[in-house]
């Protein structure tokens, strides 16, 4: 049985999601922006305090990590997720272009010399494609896939590229830690999160969204819940307005 990666406990959400990995296209004649669909609450909500010259950019990369989500944990046969994760793997290598059915590729266009840490995700996700339980590499090899990605965003944006890894592996480790439910996974990631440097990070106006995100991992890294509460949430304006 491989691990499982625990999804959002609103069904209609998954229901959502589902219909719009099925059918971007479809959804796009009717939404300007049909990848926020894909997103969990906290990335919507983080998302809103980009600045407006790279959203777009910031959309792409969390859409992106949301879609391979959807695969890895919609996946009954890991060589069918397998499959899937290849192909990505093997658009995201070259120049991006419009896809059928599949209209995230053409916003990557510009990252030419950013892709291996889209790949990096790519790969991430597949590490946890193992037979449960996962070990502390698989885990870490999620994790880093993260921060790679969000590191490589940081680099594209001209951003202190080791303050968004740093950032970006706290928000990782935790949000992993909330999802997953094999009890010697939770403990290896429990593990790993108690020895992360939990630091404040300064990062520039064009990364908040990761601030925003980094700031709840840093309450939550108890039991990974990044939004259990109003407070969570107040927590959250704050750093989208102040950063820390």
């Amino acid at each position: 049985m491989v691990s499982k990666w625990l999804g959002p406990q609103n069904s209609n959400w998954r229901e959502g999601l589902a219909r719009a990995a099925w059918d971007d296209t479809l959804i796009a004649m009717y939404d300007p922006e049909p990848h926020l669909l894909l997103l969990p609450p906290e990335q919507r909500l983080a998302l809103a305090y980009a600045p407006g010259g790279v959203r777009q950019d910031w959309l792409a990369v969390l859409a992106l990590d949301a879609k391979l989500a959807w695969i890895v944990r919609g996946a009954r046969e890991p060589l069918l997720a397998q499959m899937r994760l290849a192909w990505w793997r093997e658009q995201l290598a070259e120049s991006a272009t419009v896809v059928a059915g599949e209209p995230l590729l053409a916003s990557f266009a510009g990252w030419d010399g950013a892709r291996g840490g889209l790949i990096a995700l790519v790969d991430g996700w597949e590490a946890l494609l193992g037979q449960a339980p996962l070990g502390c590499a698989a885990l870490s090899e999620f994790v880093e896939g993260r921060v790679a990605a969000l590191g490589s965003m940081a680099d594209r944006l001209g951003c202190d590229g080791a303050a968004a890894r740093q950032a970006a592996r706290g928000w990782a480790l935790v949000d992993l830690l909330g999802h997953l439910t094999h009890l010697d996974e939770r403990e290896t990631v429990a593990e790993m999160v108690a020895v992360h440097r939990w630091d404040r990070v300064r990062l520039a106006r064009s990364m908040r969204p990761l601030a925003v995100l980094h700031g709840l991992a840093r309450r939550a890294r108890g039991d990974g819940r990044l939004l259990a509460s109003p407070t969570g949430f107040a927590r959250a304006i704050r750093l989208g307005l102040l950063g820390f």
